[in-house]
């Protein structure tokens, strides 16, 4: 055993070989769940983190031994069905490649969630919420929407819900527009390009499914920024959904098809010198980060992955590059931001924070820890209950400041969080609506 913990050398994530026959095999699968729980169970540090490895520690505290050997292998589903990949345990853990353990908690669980899919155990419910773009289109048909919407709302439909398919009557859903972002978008191109040493001086956007089917506003406020600091602006001429709900069920087939529906599109774009912004962090990462990873040999990804940019990513490198407006005309106040987990991992900084500190007459306190809410997770019956408990810190913290203002790069957070706060505090904003709002934009 290595007696030491961390490396001299920074962490390093493998290609995901999930094309190779034995990464299917379930004993094989066992065998590393094995080592790596008890290496996980040796150390603990990630015990705050979400539920999987409370889940893990009880697990083994009320085993028969007290040790990994004292529990029942088909245990082990309980954790993996607790985790919902947000990769904060890779960038806490001391024992992440290169460091000879080699342990990659968050790629394990998605080995186990493919495992549990390949073997045909993944329920309809969970399948029916990962396809967010067949939803988003039925959903968002003009008349068909009145009675999605009217049914999110009362208290019959979601009972029946709750009791057949399991998505918890507690948890409140955004609404579908038939207003579309992608049917109603403004793009202007007339823009003089400015490259500057940072910085694309073109930008195609991304929608994402949530932005298209449900806060379109956030999509328009993006272009409304874009067209004040005269950006010429596009959107990706066809796109699907980025695969992220899909690689959470374990579906990795399904995850190829919208990559191969979505790659040469972006890639087209990134060749011509676009950058590339999604106001979806989840999205990003899984261009940046996740697609590179499942696809290695795939150089169409690679040089989307490089284009790829958080919104706010992009406009601090402009300010970089002195090619910024930054005159603010709109004080915001007290802004209580949270940062998702899916734009802390792609160590990017804080740029979201770093922006909204420039306005005058705007203070920001920061809460930087999982709001419980976790893509698709925290809507299901089983757990709505959990993610709640995960957000109460995250509740108080952002309520502690008397914000003016409740924001989250991650819109479902957002909206989880101020859920969890009962509205009893300022107003729920995206950092994009607070930005177009700061500019003095309709």
């Amino acid at each position: 055993m290595t007696p030491y913990e961390g490396s001299l050398e920074p962490p390093k994530r493998h290609p995901i070989d999930w094309k190779n026959p034995d990464f299917y095999n379930e004993a094989e699968l066992f065998s590393e769940l094995d080592r790596v729980f008890d290496i996980c169970h040796g150390c603990r540090r990630c015990v705050n983190l979400c539920t999987a490895f409370p889940s893990l520690f009880d697990l083994i505290d009320e085993g028969t031994s007290g040790e990994l050997d004292g529990v029942k292998k088909e245990k082990f589903w309980e954790v993996v069905d607790r985790c919902y990949l947000c990769d904060m345990c890779f960038m806490k853990c001391p024992y992440v490649p290169p460091h000879p353990w080699n342990v990659d908690f968050p790629h394990l669980m998605l080995r186990a969630k493919a495992v549990k899919y390949k073997k045909g155990k993944t329920n309809f419910r969970d399948k029916l919420l990962s396809s967010t773009d067949i939803m988003g289109k039925l959903a968002s048909i003009p008349v068909v929407v009145q009675v999605v919407n009217a049914a999110i709302n009362a208290p019959t439909p979601r009972k029946l819900m709750d009791n057949m398919l399991g998505i918890s009557a507690k948890r409140q859903l955004p609404k579908y527009t038939a207003k579309k972002f992608r049917s109603n978008a403004k793009t202007n191109e007339s823009f003089i390009v400015k490259n500057g040493d940072s910085t694309s001086g073109k930008v195609a956007i991304y929608s994402t499914c949530y932005v298209n089917y449900h806060e379109p506003g956030i999509g328009h406020d993006l272009l409304k920024i874009l067209k004040y600091n005269e950006i010429p602006t596009r959107l990706i001429e066809k796109e699907s959904c980025c695969g992220m709900p899909k690689l959470e069920l374990g579906d990795l087939e399904a995850v190829e098809k919208l990559k191969d529906a979505n790659i040469l599109h972006l890639a087209k774009l990134a060749k011509e010198g676009y950058a590339i912004l999604a106001s979806v962090p989840s999205c990003t990462l899984m261009y940046k980060k996740e697609l590179p990873l499942i696809f290695p040999d795939d150089k169409n990804v690679r040089l989307v992955a490089k284009a790829m940019f958080d919104p706010f990513e992009y406009l601090m490198l402009r300010n970089r590059d002195r090619l910024l407006k930054i005159d603010f005309k709109q004080p915001l106040g007290n802004v209580s931001y949270h940062i998702p987990c899916h734009l802390r991992v792609q160590n990017i900084g804080q740029k979201t924070k770093d922006m909204l500190q420039m306005i005058p007459g705007t203070t920001v306190s920061v809460v930087e820890r999982c709001s419980g809410h976790d893509g698709t997770w925290g809507v299901k019956s089983e757990y709505f209950d959990e993610s709640m408990k995960i957000g109460k810190p995250v509740f108080k913290q952002m309520a502690a400041s008397n914000p003016d203002f409740i924001s989250s790069d991650c819109a479902i957070a957002g909206r989880h969080i101020y859920q969890g706060m009962e509205k009893s505090k300022g107003q729920k904003q995206h950092p994009l609506t607070l930005l177009r709002i700061a500019y003095g934009l309709d």
